[in-house]
């Protein structure tokens, strides 16, 4: 009986895990700018064009790379941010998989100049469906320029279902602006069929990055709020409880500066505003969560975009609890409701 169960080529287990790391346009401009902080760029920009699908730029002035490195950056779980197994206990950096620049090289064109501090030049590599096409010196200014163009061409049921390009792009401006909040240190510009959209200079605080970013209305209804114990310190933006929401939209966590999703801190922060918020309204938050690494999991999801911590309980309570005194604070009744959900 001839074997069923076969091993699959590699060109196709790259389709694969590009397929968890790149959902669409805006999941290559979250992992760029990711790469970009980790290199210690202090201004980063991104310019779109059609929705991500033609073109995708992202250029910093980050510590870049040699030769070398750029040669084995786009290799399947090369990473410059982990060295064994205990890493992965304690991550630091936004990224760590070693999976971006492969999975994304593996379903595009890609074009990336890059020069390192002090370089006398720099280096272009061309890379198309994973395969290294050229690599040569060439003139380049200190840091790195991602070009990514044909966005899911090899993988055109990929590029069916993804949606109109405003809501394409609806995505990509809210992947820049996460990462903006959560770096109001870092300059960003973003740019879509060469239309400015953001220009966002460096901020000394998140409150002036808030600004940046949704305006007068916002920063008129949103309060500082900042406390913690035990060597978690949670702060942000709360809104005033009669500034309420229809929806979720100004709505983010931050874990170590890292945007995330986790179903514990959402419900912490209804249940701070107890009964301060009418039925199917939704409170506004910017909470920042820092934390030892070493008590989050940040790699229980392929694009890095959910965390479990490893007292879930004690930061739902603890988040629940600074908020409250937050709002109190400023001169808010809180009435407890432990079972308030969102």
């Amino acid at each position: 009986m001839s074997s069923i169960i076969k091993i699959l080529p590699d060109h196709v287990i790259n389709k694969i895990a590009a397929g968890e790391v790149v959902e669409r346009p805006a999941s290559v401009v979250k992992e760029l700018i990711e790469n970009a902080i980790d290199a210690g760029a202090t201004e980063v920009f991104i310019d779109i064009e059609k929705a991500g699908t033609r073109l995708i730029r992202v250029t910093d002035n980050g510590s870049g790379m040699s030769k070398e490195d750029a040669r084995t950056a786009f290799l399947r779980h090369a990473t410059s941010k982990i060295s064994d197994d205990a890493d992965l206990e304690a991550i630091r950096t936004m990224g760590f998989r070693g999976e971006a620049l492969s999975s994304i090289a593996s379903v595009s064109h890609v074009r990336m100049l890059t020069a390192t501090p002090g370089s006398s030049s720099g280096v272009m590599v061309e890379i198309e469906a994973g395969n290294v096409k050229s690599l040569a010196d060439a003139g380049a200014p200190r840091g790195a320029s991602f070009e990514i163009s044909h966005l899911f061409y090899n993988t055109p049921a990929r590029l069916k279902f993804l949606k109109s390009a405003a809501t394409e792009f609806s995505h990509i401006l809210a992947a820049v602006s996460r990462q903006a909040m959560a770096h109001p240190s870092i300059g960003f510009r973003l740019t879509h069929n060469k239309k400015p959209v953001l220009d966002l200079p460096l901020s000394m605080s998140v409150k002036e990055r808030a600004f940046q970013l949704y305006g007068n209305e916002i920063t008129e209804n949103v309060m500082l709020f900042s406390g913690g114990r035990d060597n978690v310190h949670i702060h942000g933006l709360i809104g005033r409880p009669a500034y309420s929401r229809a929806d979720r939209t100004y709505q983010d966590f931050y874990v170590n500066r890292r945007a995330v999703k986790n179903a514990s801190l959402t419900h912490g922060l209804y249940s701070a505003y107890g009964d301060m918020l009418m039925r199917g309204r939704h409170p506004v938050g910017f909470i920042f969560i820092d934390i030892d690494p070493a008590l989050v999991d940040v790699n229980v999801h392929p694009a890095k975009a959910e965390v479990l911590f490893r007292n879930q309980s004690q930061i739902h309570d603890l988040l629940r609890d600074v908020i409250r005194e937050g709002l109190r604070a400023h001169g808010m009744p809180v009435i407890s409701t432990p079972e308030a959900t969102g």
